[in-house]
């Protein structure tokens, strides 16, 4: 039965994959913008699969943990619609966290990366998929088995609201009304996807967009003229990517930060465990010292860099003014 349900979940958005990918390719051609390559359509697909191959080859150990922590449950929720609805919240908020330290540890961040690294936003953007994720994702979900929510029924919301997570990676819808004060949308979602310093490790839940603004990384889309355009991408992105670097890029730079001579334990932890971008002698940047640095140039204090104050020239963005430095 439970393995039905996962089966049913297929069986039902796979052609629903199909139609919506198969109208954003239309629109998009008719529009005259390209929002798809072959290229990185397949390394989509490719990651997908890798992804998807790991997580049922591990799937009988994580379910194993799971079901260990579940026989020793704190607590039973005995009402049917409680439990469902509490899983769904307390899941999505601990994706949420799964997902902020995937951006903010380095280690997590090079499994994570991979999601990030196209430069195209377009559905099956959504299955680009962080390939070594269920090695360690079901270790966020132990506490929910330990509130009494079964192994099965964790794994099946998971999957039930990742199908939301794929149809939120779409250049074609603008906003949603009402829907943008709880769910995580295309616009929000965008917002996550860009590399531009303010938009960096913002809008991080799947589902409901409640978690980002109760716990400060909430950040709307802000219109072109306003800010600039969203830049879709990592901040340094792959030269000739292929079907290794693509995985594995990020491994190879911590491999030479951290064995590197000249610096202490302390920073060789820190270039693992530490947040992306951080250097030890300053040569690099993290999200947060680029939204600073981004503020500063944009906003210059009176007297400085020859600027009016909070005036920005229309059509400017972040990376024109840092070159000019």
């Amino acid at each position: 039965m439970d393995a039905i349900k996962e089966q049913w979940l297929i069986l039902l958005s796979t052609p629903v994959y199909i139609i919506i990918i198969g109208l954003e390719l239309l629109l998009t051609h008719l529009q005259h913008r390209k929002s798809y390559t072959l290229k990185d359509t397949a390394a989509n697909v490719y990651l997908m699969l890798l992804n998807s191959g790991l997580d049922l080859a591990f799937r009988v150990v994580y379910l194993a943990v799971l079901q260990y922590f579940y026989e020793r449950r704190w607590i039973g929720i005995e009402s049917v619609a409680l439990y469902w609805v509490l899983l769904v919240l307390l899941e999505d908020m601990v994706y949420y966290w799964l997902h902020r330290f995937d951006h903010h540890i380095r280690l997590f961040w090079a499994v994570h990366v991979t999601h990030h690294s196209s430069t195209y936003m377009n559905f099956t953007v959504g299955f680009r998929s962080s390939v070594f994720q269920p090695l360690y994702r079901f270790i966020y979900f132990i506490p929910l088995a330990l509130l009494g929510f079964r192994p099965v029924d964790i794994v099946f919301v998971y999957s039930a609201t990742q199908i939301w997570g794929i149809f939120v990676h779409t250049e074609l819808i603008h906003k949603m009304g009402w829907l943008e004060y709880i769910l995580v949308t295309p616009s929000h979602h965008r917002v996550h996807h860009g590399s531009n310093p303010k938009y960096l490790d913002r809008n991080m839940g799947m589902f409901l967009i409640i978690w980002d603004k109760l716990f400060g990384t909430f950040q709307p889309e802000l219109p072109a003229e306003k800010y600039q355009p969203i830049a879709y991408g990592l901040t340094k992105n792959i030269n000739a990517p292929n079907a290794v670097s693509i995985i594995f890029h990020e491994w190879k730079q911590i491999w030479q930060d951290t064995t590197q001579k000249g610096i202490t334990l302390k920073s060789r932890l820190r270039y693992l465990l530490g947040q992306p971008g951080w250097s030890h002698d300053g040569s690099r940047m993290t999200s947060g010292e680029m939204r600073e640095e981004e503020a500063v140039v944009l906003n210059p204090e009176p007297g400085t860099a020859g600027q009016v104050p909070g005036v920005v020239d229309e059509g400017a963005n972040f990376l024109d003014y840092k070159t000019a430095l």
